[in-house]
């Protein structure tokens, strides 16, 4: 494995992951790793969401202190992995993710001799790790599913998302690279980095404040795998899905989006939370923002302490 020193400092890790060749070229992953002072044979790992990557050092702790050694993965083409040769966060179908997937958790497990693992995905991160836990079902992978505010519908009304999703999937063949007309609102990610209205420091290359094109291919991706999860999973490990306790919609007249999800509808959440699996906890944080572990106090407190407890009833003792 290449293991070098990771841009969060000391005590962090990156470990290049090969992926081959797409389209647009040579393709890696990027495993960030950062291990405990005492053995451990728990491990987490956090997927990211949509123009995002792993950058949350406060989560790292959080899982260190309570017993786990602390991974994530930079998706191909997103943050760490991103390569000037490629489309930033483009892929044609959700199941592209699964190899690095697969090889993160076999570091974990096999490599890293790690016996309990937890997965956690933000937002669309939340999607993909939910559709490859029901993927490897009865194989032992992984023994818990925690979901911070996952992608599971898209957030307009109900006609603009058959508009979008149609156009879309006409787009995709022929044009997958065509980019949507898509509004995006620099509203959240300014109320999130120290530079703006913010407490949080972030590369603003690998997660800009206007974000990134959405194209044709990644959203019908992205809908097929939103439709997959509707019709139902079979995920058989405890699921704990968190989502804020309302959603708000940013426009010129509403620029205060703190204490809300301005990114998605938590309705949708709380709708299709269940088709996941068998065993699914659903909480609700006052005054959580999408990425819930971003938000201001007291509600990080409260998404701290509600992981703390369900982590400790159904995952395996250290």
């Amino acid at each position: 494995m290449d293991v070098t020193a990771d841009v969060l400092g000391p005590g962090y890790e990156a470990v290049e992951l090969p992926m081959g060749r797409d389209a647009e070229g040579e393709v890696v992953a990027t495993l960030v790793r950062r291990r405990g002072t005492d053995p451990s044979r728990r491990a987490v790992l956090y997927v990211h969401g949509f123009v995002d990557y792993f950058f949350q050092k406060h989560l790292a702790d959080f899982y260190l202190d309570l017993g786990f050694d602390f991974y994530a993965l930079d998706l191909r083409k997103y943050g760490r992995s991103l390569r000037p040769h490629q489309t930033p966060n483009y892929v044609e179908s959700l199941s592209d993710y699964f190899p690095e997937i697969d090889e993160a958790v076999r570091i974990i497990r096999d490599v890293d001799g790690h016996d309990t693992l937890l997965l956690n995905g933000h937002s669309t991160g939340g999607l993909i790790a939910a559709l490859w836990t029901d993927r490897v079902k009865g194989q032992g992978l992984v023994d818990g599913l925690f979901l911070n505010s996952p992608f599971v519908d898209l957030a307009e009304p109900l006609v603009l998302r058959k508009i979008g999703a149609g156009l879309a999937r006409a787009l995709r063949p022929r044009f997958p690279k065509a980019t949507l007309p898509a509004g995006v609102s620099d509203r959240y990610p300014r109320s999130l980095h120290r530079d703006h209205e913010g407490e949080w420091e972030f590369d603003l290359a690998w997660k800009p404040l206007l974000g990134f094109p959405v194209r044709a291919g990644w959203l019908a991706a992205v809908r097929r795998g939103q439709l997959r999860l509707r019709r139902g999973l079979d995920v058989d490990v405890p699921v704990l899905v968190m989502a804020s306790a309302r959603s708000i919609r940013p426009t010129r007249k509403v620029l205060d989006v703190t204490g809300a999800d301005a990114v998605l509808d938590v309705e949708h959440m709380a709708r299709w939370a269940p088709r996941i699996g068998r065993h699914v906890t659903f909480v609700r944080i006052d005054g959580g923002l999408h990425d819930l572990v971003l938000s201001a106090e007291p509600a990080r407190t409260q998404v701290f302490a509600e992981l703390t407890r369900w982590a400790k009833a159904y995952l395996p003792a250290r």
